[in-house]
């Protein structure tokens, strides 16, 4: 890794720059399609915040250039580094026999129905130690970085027990203080723990009196979600649990109508979720409340071409209502294992239409407002954190179009470098 010191940083000849300029505020409808695209461009960097953006020819005239170090890039797309809003990346290990199982006709409920799935995994987080919880989640952190997230949202949710779940969030506000990848931690109530379905209401009472404010109380999230779909928690459960995390003072995000269509994603936006994540069954009544309420629509299709249900959530729809679509890997165990956003960019344009600027925009300043994080990064803009990505491509439209691969030759957050293919200025 390489620190700037008080010297500042020039980037210079990028083929296309894709500063992701606009309003203070998710993008929606026609603006999802503007990436703010520059040709010829360049970047100036002071420590961790952004200078200058704009044409090589206009940057490099101002004096601070002029004394920067610079890194000649001689060509790449250069875009703000991916801004992952839902990730479940803190697991202990893989559950690959379920997905065999699944090849061999075993449905996600009947897996569940089993004792696999959330349970599964549940059970393995128990036996591990918050050391080294820590030590795999750094190690995972490293390989976003590497395909270009700088900042991604984890998520507990694999302990169900209180105490389980404390842990799984000191381990990844411990890992945040140990990289450079930004991470923003959320609470996520995924199931009730076997031993306690048969009292699921005195479970969620533990979780409104005990669980929550303890969280809050150690600043161990910034988020709260649950699991809302058929077979885990009602619409009616879900809403008591937002309720009590709103009134703690955590943002709120939801699971919703991945499984089936519950109506849940129109409860949420009511109350305000700043994000409802999944939707592959939203139906028009649902994308009419988003929209009227704001919410962003974040898209998981990694899930859908991993458990091959067919049915990807409605991108179109949503974008020409005039809903907010943020886009995001859902790297979990069980049903979507890629934190690649480039795989994620390629599924949005060939399964959802998406066109390769919305899905930038989806991947990068939307999704950094669906988790609060909008004035900060996800575009290139002065005044905002320097937190960019290059990749190896001549135009950005060929980041989805060659699917499957890593494009990502650098990454700089906070205006270090903390990544490089070629060894680029380290």
């Amino acid at each position: 890794m390489q620190s700037v010191g008080t010297r500042p940083l020039l980037l210079i000849n990028c083929r296309q720059l894709l500063t992701l300029r606009g309003t203070a505020s998710p993008r929606s409808g026609g603006a999802m399609g503007e990436p703010g695209l520059i040709r010829n461009g360049a970047v100036l960097i002071h420590g961790a915040t952004i200078e200058l953006v704009g044409p090589l020819d206009r940057v490099t005239r101002s004096l601070a250039a002029r004394r920067a170090e610079c890194i000649d890039l001689r060509g790449g797309v250069v875009l703000p580094g991916f801004v992952d809003s839902h990730t479940h990346a803190l697991f202990a290990a893989s559950r690959v026999d379920e997905y065999e199982a699944r090849i061999r006709g075993a449905t996600y409920s009947e897996i569940a129905e089993a004792g696999g799935g959330i349970q599964a995994s549940a059970r393995q987080i128990r036996t591990m130690s918050e050391r080294k919880l820590i030590r795999r989640l750094m190690e995972v952190v490293g390989r976003f970085v590497e395909h270009g997230t700088t900042t991604l949202e984890i998520k507990s949710g694999y302990g169900l027990e209180p105490a389980q779940e404390l842990k799984m969030l000191r381990a990844i506000k411990e890992t945040a203080c140990r990289v450079i990848g930004e991470l923003i931690p959320t609470l996520l109530i995924h199931d009730v723990p076997a031993r306690l379905k048969p009292r699921r209401t005195a479970y969620l009472r533990l979780i409104v009196r005990r669980l929550i404010p303890e969280v809050v109380r150690r600043k161990l999230a910034d988020c709260f979600d649950v699991f809302c779909d058929r077979g885990y928690f009602s619409v009616a459960e879900a809403r008591t649990l937002l309720a009590a995390a709103a009134q703690a003072g955590l943002k709120l995000k939801l699971h919703a109508e991945q499984l089936a269509h519950t109506g849940a994603a129109r409860m949420a936006a009511e109350m305000g979720a700043v994000s409802v994540d999944h939707l592959d069954h939203v139906s028009d009544a649902d994308i009419r409340r988003l929209r009227k309420h704001g919410t962003i629509a974040t898209l998981l299709p990694g899930s859908v071409l991993h458990l091959n249900s067919g049915r990807y959530p409605p991108a179109r729809r949503l974008i020409d209502a005039g809903v907010p679509v943020a886009l995001a890997s859902n790297f979990n165990p069980g049903s979507s294992p890629t934190l690649n956003m480039q795989m994620i960019l390629a599924l949005a344009c060939s399964q959802m239409r998406m066109t390769p600027a919305e899905a930038i925009v989806a991947a990068t300043i939307n999704g950094a407002y669906a988790v609060g994080r909008g004035d900060r990064v996800g575009s290139l803009e002065p005044g905002k954190q320097a937190d960019l990505t290059v990749m190896d491509v001549d135009d950005y439209r060929e980041i989805p179009y060659y699917f499957g691969m890593n494009h990502c030759r650098l990454a700089i957050k906070k205006g270090r470098l903390i990544f490089s293919k070629r060894g680029e200025g380290l």
